[in-house]
């Protein structure tokens, strides 16, 4: 890990973390701007009620902001919907394929399209929520919505949903930039600064609830030891590798060849990252929260089914998880341009033909290792929510996001720690060209 004296020295890395923070910030403040028009103790104390429910994981992805009824409400999650969806498309519609493999100017075409489905799912979401706070009320019996607003000018519904909207894009926009002129991944680190900002308040309310006996301090003890345990767990499959002995031929003296010493292929068990559990949950609360605005019968059923802490919750998103693990892997890593990469540069796997065997060997260590990479984020997402079940927590506690802290501070930090070693081989090679000019022939 960089320390404090070389992590000054790297001008541009510091301004990057300092721009990443700035946006963060940013995201923060909005996070704490009410919505117009809505009563914000009522809604909390609404909110409140729901915590165990699909509205305590939807909150914690948006940092709090859902159970103050902000601006951000809807957090990142329409962003992260919309990129499934694409995705998704690009592997099954010709045109988008196309466009994929056309380079840089193909996926802007491909990351516009996304912004404008985006921009959709946020309107739907926002009539949604905006249809289901005209009719709900508190605990107390107070309207959510204030009177003032109501039958005004400007309807509730129309107002909620641009504020909401724009709310999504902005955050969207901000997610871009510190992609784009941060450090790490822009949606990532926002998903992760809002659960970081709930940990104090959940913190506070496991201790309110031991405090009031409503659960003992074995239970709480219990659930604090598991989270130590996972997030050692977490660290340590987020560094394992699977590695893959690869050796270079070098033309020797004559016509013999020599063997360079063997190198290796890193391939991480966990090689999807992040990504699996933050698609999962996306797609899965996107029909859980319609269900909860729009009282339907057959939304609400599927609202009943669809508790992050339900059985059947718990089996899909263990299915997505292992679907998004496979998937995203075929997208990042081709077996196939790997292989003919180290045919190219005189590389092989010992024992393997070159070309197509080597593509099918690495293909099948992929696999493999995928196997268990998503028995391991299965695990981590499901567990904490089933021991919930058996000590009756009530309130929402899933593995989700102690998986996604860890993970986008693991990548984060291995970023930044990429961007010192690229500018130190820099500095090392502007020296040497400085050098080699001082030499008089």
């Amino acid at each position: 890990m960089a320390n404090a004296g070389e992590l000054s020295k790297n001008s541009e890395l510091v301004k990057r973390i300092l721009f990443t923070l700035a946006m963060l910030a940013i995201y923060r403040v909005g996070v704490h701007v009410p919505t117009p028009g809505v009563d914000s103790v009522a809604v909390q104390s609404f909110f409140q009620a729901q915590s165990a429910g699909i509205f305590g994981l939807f909150n914690t992805f948006t940092g709090g902001a859902l159970s103050q009824f902000s601006i951000f409400a809807l957090g990142i999650m329409p962003y992260i919907s919309a990129s499934i969806i694409f995705q998704l498309l690009t592997s099954a519609i010709p045109h988008l394929e196309a466009l994929k493999k056309e380079g840089e100017q193909g996926r802007r075409k491909i990351n516009q399209y996304t912004r404008y489905a985006t921009v959709a799912l946020a309107i739907i979401q926002g009539y949604g929520i905006s249809t289901w706070l005209s009719a709900s009320v508190s605990p107390e019996g107070k309207n959510l919505v204030t009177s003032a607003v109501v039958g005004g000018f400007v309807p509730f519904k129309v107002m909620t949903i641009l504020t909401l909207t724009a709310g999504t894009c902005f955050i969207m926009w901000l997610g871009e930039q510190i992609t784009e002129r941060g450090i790490g991944n822009g949606s990532s680190l926002i998903i992760f600064t809002g659960i970081a900002a709930s940990i104090p308040g959940g913190a506070s309310h496991l201790w309110t609830l031991v405090k009031n006996n409503e659960m003992s301090s074995a239970v709480a003890l219990a659930i604090l030891a598991f989270m130590v345990l996972s997030i050692a767990a977490v660290i340590f499959m987020e560094v394992a590798q699977r590695r893959i002995a690869i050796q270079y031929s070098q033309r020797g003296t004559g016509m013999q060849s020599m063997t360079t010493p063997q190198s290796h292929l890193p391939i991480k068990i966990n090689f999807s990252g992040v990504i699996p559990p933050i698609f999962a949950s996306s797609l899965l609360m996107f029909p859980a929260t319609m269900a909860q605005f729009v009282q339907t019968p057959w939304l609400k059923a599927l609202q009943e089914n669809l508790s992050p802490t339900g059985t059947v919750y718990l089996i899909l998103e263990v299915a997505l998880i292992v679907f998004f693990c496979f998937f995203y892997t075929e997208i990042v890593f081709n077996p196939n341009e790997v292989a003919d990469n180290l045919k190219k540069y005189g590389g092989f796997i010992p024992g393997v033909r070159a070309g197509k065997s080597t593509a099918d060997y690495i293909q099948k260590v992929l696999d493999r290792v995928n196997v268990g990479g998503a028995i391991y984020l299965s695990a981590i997402c499901v567990m904490p929510a089933i021991l919930a079940n058996m000590a009756n927590v009530p309130f929402y506690f899933g593995g989700t996001s102690l998986l996604i802290l860890v993970g986008v501070a693991l990548d984060t930090s291995q970023q930044i720690q990429s961007h010192m070693i690229s500018q130190k081989y820099e500095g090392f090679l502007k020296g040497a060209k400085i050098r080699s000019r001082r030499v008089q022939y």
